[in-house]
């Protein structure tokens, strides 16, 4: 018999919604600049279908204590359009 493995579930930090943690984008704030997750540091998830949400850049600018929500938008979809 087939054992199931467990998935980690994480929460977007958008919609509040919980998925399987391979789903999501898994993001960070370096020194007040979006980047994908590199290994260390606090990071944190969001799904795809929460790019385009009116939420995004607030959420983004209080993840990166930042207020310029447009610059980490644009920083945003240059790191889905280069992470396939």
């Amino acid at each position: 018999m087939a054992q199931k493995l467990h998935q980690p579930i994480r929460m977007c930090v958008v919609c509040r919604e919980r998925f399987a943690q391979v789903a999501l984008l898994r993001l960070q704030c370096r020194n007040g600049l979006l980047e994908p997750y590199a290994n260390g540091g606090r990071s944190f998830y969001m799904c795809r279908s929460c790019v385009d949400h009116k939420k995004t850049p607030g959420q983004l600018s209080r993840q990166c204590k930042s207020g310029a929500s447009i610059e980490l938008m644009n920083r945003l979809k240059e790191i889905i359009v280069n992470d396939g």
